[in-house]
């Protein structure tokens, strides 16, 4: 029995979808405000939702997956103060305030947060990405319905809900607030009503804006996933997930919003994962300046995606995770073990039941990932099972870790010869000369097909460079043995 840690009551409970019968479950997942490159504290959030689909997938259950785009509407203040994330990154790249040159900048963004997924195997070939902007009348509407019962009301600069009129606010579960005193956590506005409303459209006069009943401007960034779940999932849906970030303001208040408007739940099942931490526990933030992305992780510490992924299997998603170099390495080993134990080329249908068993009691009981990658390692070292037989139950669990072993085995049959130099110079003995860690400074043979990569000190924008992950860098701790793949 699938078992998920619901936030909306604050406790595990049997999951059971809308629709039985069918066995359809509709999951939204709360995507990215595209102002800027991902950083992997965000990937987190992700890597989590994926590992949820593949779960119910794991489980029959068909699932009609839907990640939001935000490129409008997120102001820089949870509080709706301060400006338009997009219209801070157009000031940013020096780029006219105009739609158009917006629709570019997210473009540019949310390309690259599509290639971050890919590197970490994150399928989304049936998920649908709505863009936020593309759901304007969606949001009128749904702000009109507020208006007409009288939980909205009007300041000098936007529409705001009224919290008073909604008595539920803030009080189920991991929802539960304490008090809040304006002035302290959000800056006073002497317009409000309390202190926790907020913002359903933002008036603007030259900046970008669309038109509206209430004048130009733009909606409010809780609004937006209210509006496109409802139209792609209906109302309710089954699971919400996001990030632990978006329990106090953001899932607050798009559950306000939506039950006041259409008096029913938006979602049965809230879920959220937990943050990736840095020196201190402060929150890996681009507010904070100290954050990584995941190119960066790549060139700087020599880290694959992949193996940042597995990382972060080895952590439950409700447990806080303080990044380590040493630790993603460590995994990465790990990762470069599994591949080169096993001969996953053999021919093979037998998964070990006994295992497959331990497995899915695993992933059942809300996503214990630590237990189930424990379980590769126990595979791995399980002398009574036959070779064959390991591959096939570790590719089994695979189809949820989504770690893509069998994938990338494949792709390392064939090194090329200026990798294979580079292997064997990385083993020499260090009298020889040769580094033991691959250096920035000089570049490996090059090759007819593999062009050694001459820009790795350059200090160019790492995250500009689009690039597909190279297995080979497992063996040669070099990445510009990957050459012309990046």
């Amino acid at each position: 029995m699938l078992q998920f840690y619901n936030t909306l009551t604050g406790k595990k409970e049997a999951f059971r979808p809308l629709d039985p019968a069918s066995k359809k479950v509709g999951l939204y997942a709360c995507g990215p405000t595209v102002y800027n490159f991902a950083h992997i504290g965000n990937l987190r959030a992700y890597v989590f939702a994926d590992t949820l689909r593949r779960t119910l997938e794991y489980s029959g259950y068909k699932v009609k997956q839907i990640m939001n785009i935000t490129d409008v509407g997120q102001l820089t203040s949870d509080a709706d103060e301060g400006e338009d994330k997009m219209v801070k990154a157009l000031r940013r790249e020096g780029i006219p305030l105009t739609l158009e040159a917006m629709k570019e900048v997210a473009g540019k963004y949310e390309a690259a947060f599509r290639s971050d997924l890919r590197k970490l195997n994150i399928n989304t070939s049936e998920t649908q990405f709505p863009r936020a902007s593309e759901h304007i009348a969606e949001d009128i509407e749904l702000i009109q319905i507020l208006a007409d019962k009288r939980y909205a009301y009007k300041t000098s600069d936007g529409i705001y809900f009224d919290t008073a009129g909604f008595p539920e606010y803030g009080t189920r579960g991991g929802f539960r607030l304490g008090e809040l005193k304006e002035g302290a956590r959000v800056p006073v506005n002497s317009e409000k009503k309390n202190p926790r409303d907020f913002a359903l459209w933002k008036f603007v006069k030259e900046e970008i804006g669309w038109s509206s009943p209430w004048g130009k401007g733009f909606p409010g960034w809780h609004v937006e996933c209210s509006a496109m779940s409802r139209k792609y999932l209906g109302q309710p849906f089954d699971i919400h997930t996001g990030g632990i970030d978006h329990i106090p303001v953001h899932h607050q208040n798009e559950i306000a919003q939506s039950e006041a408007a259409y008096g029913v739940p938006l979602a049965n099942y809230w879920m959220h994962s937990e943050f990736v931490t840095v020196a201190g526990g402060e929150k890996m933030a681009k507010s904070e300046e100290n954050f990584l992305t995941l190119t960066k992780l790549f060139f700087d510490e020599g880290i694959m995606p992949l193996a940042y992924k597995l990382w972060l299997l080895t952590a439950h998603y409700r447990q806080r995770l303080d990044f380590s170099v040493k630790a993603i390495l460590a995994s990465q080993s790990f990762y470069k073990k599994v591949l080169t134990q096993l001969n996953w080329e053999t021919a093979s249908e037998q998964v070990n039941d006994h295992y497959r068993k331990e497995f899915a009691l695993a992933i059942n009981d809300d996503l214990d990932t630590p237990r189930a990658v424990a379980l590769v390692a126990e595979v791995l070292k399980d002398e009574s099972l036959k070779q064959a037989d390991k591959t096939m139950t570790i590719n089994e669990f695979d189809k949820v870790l989504g770690l893509n072993f069998q994938g990338m085995a494949r792709k390392l049959k064939v090194i090329p010869e200026s990798v294979q130099k580079l292997s064997a110079a990385r083993e020499a003995p260090k009298t020889s000369g040769n580094p033991t860690r691959f250096a920035k400074k000089s570049a490996p043979p090059a090759s007819k097909s593999w062009t050694p990569m001459t820009v790795l000190s350059s200090g160019k924008d790492y995250n500009n460079r689009s690039h597909p992950v190279c297995p080979y860098f497992l063996f040669t701790k070099y990445p510009a043995a990957c050459g012309e793949v990046f």
